[in-house]
């Protein structure tokens, strides 16, 4: 089992950044992909980013060039920087993390992240 804990959302003004982590515990050798979701109030949960265990990394075209991934594996946790944000950023983020060679993921509870106009 992995447990997940997100930290970082908060009210922030458009134009401005936020840092988001995630930090992974439990069995944290299983990790395979971790990434990031975010679900907007009306709307359903969507992609924002993930990053594999090689580092590949994939994003909603929403946030190309303005968010990045990465992770610090031997911390077991992964980041997303996030600037440029505009109202439309608002949302619950979800931390996520898959398994090696298995259907299981994972899921944090969520963190606010709200951009005032």
């Amino acid at each position: 089992q992995v447990q997940l804990v997100e930290s970082g959302g908060e009210l922030v003004q458009a134009g401005g950044s936020l840092r988001l982590s995630c930090a992974a515990s439990g069995s944290t050798f299983v990790i395979n992909a971790m990434g990031w979701y975010r679900r907007a109030p009306g709307k359903q949960r969507e992609l924002v980013a993930t990053i594999t265990s090689g580092r590949a990394t994939n994003y909603a075209d929403s946030v190309k060039g303005r968010f990045t991934i990465s992770r610090d594996n031997t911390k077991s946790t992964v980041y997303l920087q996030m600037n440029t944000l505009k109202p439309e950023d608002t949302a619950v983020y979800y931390c996520y993390a898959d398994e090696f060679y298995s259907d299981n993921d994972y899921w944090g509870q969520g963190t606010q992240v709200t951009v005032s106009s």
